[in-house]
């Protein structure tokens, strides 16, 4: 999901990760609090006292966000959830489930636990900052503490808007699903209103830009964008789960594979597979055993004149883990590589033997069939 971010530690066995964009969103929470806030809040300062308070809260805020995430995560694993990790991007932070929760209990457990850690955290911000301006020349200590009493508030009341996927949205999704019994059902109901929450702050973002709310109604649009695009994206990623689950690579391969063997020279590749049966992905076997694959990239990478004296092998990439997968292997498994990477074609073996060659377009044109199948049967009935 986020390509691009860098791993900054690992807490309680989960990997802390930052994407880029998190950089622009503190940025621009340092300069709005060292501008506004902390000017209001203790004026007379110096505008260099006023940034270095901003990166305080910054910096607390960042600390909030990963508690939020965290508590998500802890109970998560408690209920034997893989947990890729957490990221923090510009919208927030995600705690990055590998896997749907098993039940509505467990659904609801996971969702409620981020906005409750919110919640405690403005109470416990709150009261620091009553002590602390109880106290002499303890203002400044207060000023933060405020700020960020204040923004866990907003960040679990935000939450718990009951639009699919924020958190107030997986919460409803668990009451749905406890009351029907189907997962997809209310995974449908929960993501329609997200979409239309979505679709509301971007229609208001809109309004407020054209009224003059300048850069929050922008903001606003951005917000409703991606709660609008997440989603759809999770329902249907969730289509596809259900599509795929319970079957493995070896029921869906391609058995019909035009090989070339590693002998042979490019312009053999060239002549005899690529152009005669229209590939461009082609496996390479020494006898039986698979040493890898060639595609037309590899036949670029060499001048035309030489394709006859060199060899296929001079352009193979080896056979590994990273581009064959076994006949065993779940579909699910099968499609998030193939969606997390560039390969879009997987060899499928058995130990070193190749067996088949499933692609993305395998995937997708089943996915297409299934829900073609899927729409006329809940017609007819």
């Amino acid at each position: 999901m986020f390509k691009n971010a860098v791993q900054l530690f690992e807490i309680f066995g989960f990997k802390l990760k930052v994407d880029p964009s998190w950089l622009l969103i503190a940025a621009l929470i340092v300069w709005s609090l060292s501008t506004s806030y902390f000017p209001e809040a203790l004026p007379g300062e110096t505008a260099r006292l006023y940034t270095v308070l901003g990166i305080v809260a910054m910096l607390g805020m960042f600390v909030s966000l990963i508690l939020h995430e965290l508590s998500h995560s802890l109970v998560a694993r408690s209920y034997g959830l893989k947990v890729g990790g957490i990221t923090l991007f510009i919208f927030g932070g995600v705690a990055e489930l590998e896997e749907e929760p098993h039940d509505p209990k467990s659904e609801f457990l996971i969702a409620i636990a981020g906005p409750l850690m919110s919640l405690l955290l403005a109470a416990l911000f709150y009261g620091a900052s009553t002590l602390s301006d109880g106290q002499s020349g303890a203002s400044l200590a207060g000023a933060v503490f405020g700020y960020l009493g204040l923004i866990n508030l907003v960040l679990a009341v935000f939450n718990m808007v009951p639009a699919f996927p924020l958190d107030g949205g997986r919460v409803l999704r668990a009451v749905i699903w406890g009351m029907t019994q189907d997962l997809l059902k209310a995974t449908r109901i929960s993501s329609r209103i997200g979409s239309v929450f979505g679709l509301f702050l971007m229609l208001t973002g809109a309004l407020a830009v054209f009224t003059g709310g300048g850069v929050g109604g922008f903001w606003q649009i951005l917000i409703g964008f991606f709660i609008l695009n997440a989603s759809n994206g999770s329902y249907q990623n969730l289509l596809v789960k259900t599509a795929l689950r319970g079957k493995t690579a070896r029921q869906l391969m391609s058995r019909t594979v035009h090989a070339i063997d590693a002998t042979a020279s490019i312009a053999e590749l060239v002549d005899d597979v690529m152009l005669r049966h229209g590939v461009s992905f082609v496996p390479v076997l020494s006898g039986d055993a698979l040493k890898g694959y060639v595609d037309t990239a590899g036949v670029r990478s060499v001048a035309r004149e030489d394709w006859g004296s060199r060899s296929v092998l001079d352009i193979t990439v080896p056979a590994e883990a990273e581009n064959t997968v076994a006949t065993d292997t779940p579909l699910n498994e099968v499609f998030r590589r193939m969606t997390t990477n560039t390969r879009r074609k997987l060899m499928v073996v058995e130990g070193r033997r190749l067996v088949g060659v499933i692609s993305l377009s395998d995937l997708m044109h089943h996915l297409a069939l299934e829900q073609e199948i899927g729409t006329e049967f809940r017609a007819g009935g």
